[in-house]
């Protein structure tokens, strides 16, 4: 343990010093982000408006103004960037640096995202959960907070982080193939974000697609936990769906070591 902290500890370092040197950009992340969902409150409220009921397939209106912002920072506290960093440092040369390094490369972009994963639970997460249950307090006259719930909903968090990150992980090693990986970024990033049910819930889709979409590993990153906070889980759902999320984390960890045996033989960088 100590020597896996000392060799891998400055990476965590470094992401938060990453985090904290641009923080006009972190705050245009949030300040984006917020914006977002204030957008969508007014759309679904137009659609339960509409509606002519206090409940839209199974959501009020206040347990959807939780899901929209707890869907939206879930999402922002999984991304992973790993793929686009892997594309860049083949670009410019300097992925030759990181592979003679005395690390593995994985965990490396590893615990270099997770310096900058901390800093947004404290500073956005945390603060976001508070002013979301004075809200539903204030709307329910009830305080409907759940300690059990808020800590199985961070630790499905974690298992989301860490099914991101093989994803990423494996989409960046196409760079090796590719060279450039921007467009397939856009392209990844909003299949996934429309796949995982951070858009639209995929409590609204039909049953047939929904149950499909829920075995796979894309509404493990960000739908799992949110439905967990929000109580829509049995606490046997909750253990299928994080069985689940266990499953999709060995199976892309096997599937990013079996990616990276065969990019790193096509190794070769424009920079440098």
């Amino acid at each position: 343990m100590k020597r896996i902290r000392k060799r891998y500890f400055p990476f965590l370092k470094a992401g938060m010093q990453t985090l904290i040197a641009y923080r006009m950009n972190f705050l245009g992340f949030v300040i984006g982000g917020l914006v977002y969902c204030f957008v969508m409150f007014y759309l679904w409220r137009a659609v339960f408006t509409s509606s002519g009921g206090d409940r839209f397939l199974g959501f009020t209106m206040t347990e959807m103004v939780l899901f929209l912002f707890l869907s939206n920072a879930a999402t922002q506290l999984t991304f992973s960037s790993v793929s686009g960093d892997i594309g860049e440092e083949i670009k410019d040369g300097s992925i030759c640096m990181r592979l003679i390094k005395p690390v593995d490369t994985d965990w490396s972009y590893l615990w270099n995202e997770l310096g900058g994963a901390l800093l947004k639970l404290l500073v956005f997460l945390l603060p976001m959960v508070v002013g979301l249950e004075i809200y539903r307090t204030c709307i329910t006259g009830q305080f409907l907070f759940s300690p059990v719930h808020f800590l199985l909903f961070l630790l499905s968090l974690i298992l989301a982080y860490l099914i991101s990150f093989r994803i990423n992980l494996c989409f960046g090693f196409v760079a090796f193939y590719v060279k450039n990986l921007w467009g397939f970024n856009i392209l990844k990033n909003s299949i996934i974000h429309f796949l995982s049910g951070s858009l639209i819930p995929l409590a609204f889709m039909p049953s047939v697609l929904r149950l499909i979409l829920e075995y796979l590993p894309f509404a493990s990153m960000s739908y799992t936990p949110v439905m967990i906070y929000l109580c829509k889980y049995s606490p046997q759902e909750i253990a299928l769906r994080m069985g689940i999320q266990v499953f999709w984390i060995i199976a892309m960890f096997g599937l990013s070591k079996l990616v990276w045996r065969g990019a790193i033989r096509k190794l070769s960088v424009q920079g440098g």
